[in-house]
């Protein structure tokens, strides 16, 4: 459900309309009564990526080239 509260409204309760973003909610905000502005949780950060975390799981079969045929059906041929 999307809010729309005017500019003086969020000035009084922004912290009260900025817990309800990061819940989830999205809230518009109003200047005269037109949307101005959209207040929205950010995007999670994606993980960081570790070196190192298959050590041990890939072993040397991976590393050998791949078969002819293969090789064709990955091209297209």
């Amino acid at each position: 459900m999307t809010l729309t509260v005017n500019v003086h409204e969020a000035k009084t309760h922004l912290s009260r309309l900025l817990e309800q973003a990061h819940a989830g909610e999205e809230i518009i905000l109003a200047k005269a009564g037109k949307p101005y502005a959209r207040l929205m949780p950010l995007a999670p950060e994606p993980g960081r990526r570790q070196p190192g975390r298959l050590a041990g799981r890939v072993g040397e079969a991976f590393f050998e080239p791949l078969p002819p045929e293969e090789l064709d059906a990955w091209e297209g041929r």
